[in-house]
């Protein structure tokens, strides 16, 4: 449901929208800060300063945090993506004043103490299979990137050096804080105003860069990684961001490809030949770019067989397209999954924090809906035929069988 909302930003440059929800008992507020680990060597710090953010200030030690918390009624949370820093909080109504006094709190006056001793000196620590294959996925098709960039070797952590990051990279300027309640939205906004008036710095710049090629380079890159104990295909595809109006008719071909259970993927590689334990097709989006993704594993000893089916799919899909019955299936489909994503409103104003922080009006899932059901079948078709030939893609695999991955 599309609801009331303002945007304002405050002297600082923090972005401020107020989502009005009436006569909600709880209110949502969601802070989204650009994080990205755009230097390997920050790699330590940037996690360390995201676990004890919100532990602590110099006003309040962990334990005081803990209790103010409860005596709003608020449950407190950060969670670190490739490219952001989301601070959330839930409480009741009654305790929103509270809770953004904490906050200001918190972001104006931090303290990290009690810090981890410091790990022992080592070397860089071995990526897993399904890391080292994405990263030379990221590589091959995009060029050099950070997303892409192996993080430096375990340092230790002094607290100057989070004090440093928390002035760079928790800052006002860049970001967005996400109110959604039922108070006033005026009140509201003074009371922001007050308690993160304060709070300075930025903006920050450490945001993703944009990918070196806006297009994957297609190829078939095989790697072979010892012990994995299984075989992974990882593809990289052409593919439109999620504002553009051709969008939604792509999302609708990637859904009959692999977003559900009754995909073509699922159907071949899964129920017909038992190839694949996991099975997924998706459009992936970020600062950086966007891109169509597959992405299965099986058993030792099959990734060129993944790989040569999952061309053949996108072969046959990008020529003939989908069946009307599969646009339809796949519309019902991204029409419920919109819903879900909606269905409470913690979940409603974490996606609409996402969309506020990407400059996207906080209505725009609602309208995607709208866009979605207004989608022909021959829109889904030429949305097929332009971006899924596998000629266009890039096919990697990663096996641990010697024999299996020589080509």
């Amino acid at each position: 449901m599309k609801r009331p909302w303002a945007r304002t930003v405050l002297d600082n440059g923090l972005q401020v929208v107020v989502v009005e929800a009436p006569g909600a008992p709880l209110a949502e507020v969601r802070l989204v800060v650009p994080y990205a680990l755009t230097d390997p060597h920050q790699a330590s710090v940037r996690e360390l300063l995201a676990a004890r953010l919100g532990t602590g200030s110099t006003t309040r030690d962990r334990q005081a945090v803990t209790d103010r918390t409860a005596d709003l009624g608020a449950e407190l949370s950060t969670v670190v993506t490739a490219d952001q820093l989301l601070l959330s909080a839930s409480v009741l109504s009654g305790g929103l004043p509270g809770t953004l006094e904490l906050l200001g709190d918190l972001l104006v006056r931090p303290a990290y103490r009690d810090l981890p001793p410091a790990p022992a000196t080592a070397g860089p620590r071995p990526a897993g299979p399904r890391t080292t294959l994405r990263r030379a996925v990221l590589t091959h098709a995009f060029g050099p990137h950070p997303l892409a960039a192996e993080p430096a070797p375990p340092a230790p952590v002094t607290q100057d050096d989070l004090y440093a990051l928390h002035r760079r990279a928790v800052v006002p300027a860049g970001s967005v804080l996400l109110v959604m309640t039922g108070d006033d939205p005026d009140r509201v906004q003074g009371l922001v105003a007050e308690h993160l008036g304060p709070w300075a710095g930025g903006p920050s710049g450490l945001t993703l860069p944009p990918f070196g090629r806006a297009v994957p380079t297609p190829g078939r890159p095989a790697l072979q990684h010892p012990g994995a104990g299984q075989a992974l295909l990882l593809t990289a595809g052409p593919a439109v961001p999620s504002t553009d109006p051709g969008h939604a008719a792509l999302h609708l071909a990637q859904l009959v490809l692999g977003g559900h259970a009754s995909s073509r993927l699922t159907r071949r590689l899964r129920e017909r030949h038992a190839l694949a334990y996991a099975v997924s097709a998706a459009l992936r989006e970020n600062a950086a770019g966007t891109w169509l993704e597959i992405e299965c594993a099986g058993a030792p000893g099959t990734a060129d067989r993944l790989a040569a089916e999952a061309a053949d799919v996108l072969r046959v899909l990008a020529e003939d397209g989908p069946t009307p019955q599969e646009t339809e299936r796949a519309r019902r489909y991204a029409a419920g999954f919109t819903r879900f994503a909606l269905a409470t409103r913690a979940e409603e104003a974490s996606a609409l924090a996402g969309f506020a922080a990407r400059g996207v009006d906080v209505d725009w899932l609602p309208a995607y809906a709208d866009a979605v059901g207004d989608v022909t079948h021959a829109q889904v078709k030429a949305a097929a035929r332009n971006f899924m030939p596998p000629e266009k893609t890039l096919l990697a695999t990663l096996d641990d069988d010697q024999e299996g991955t020589n080509r």
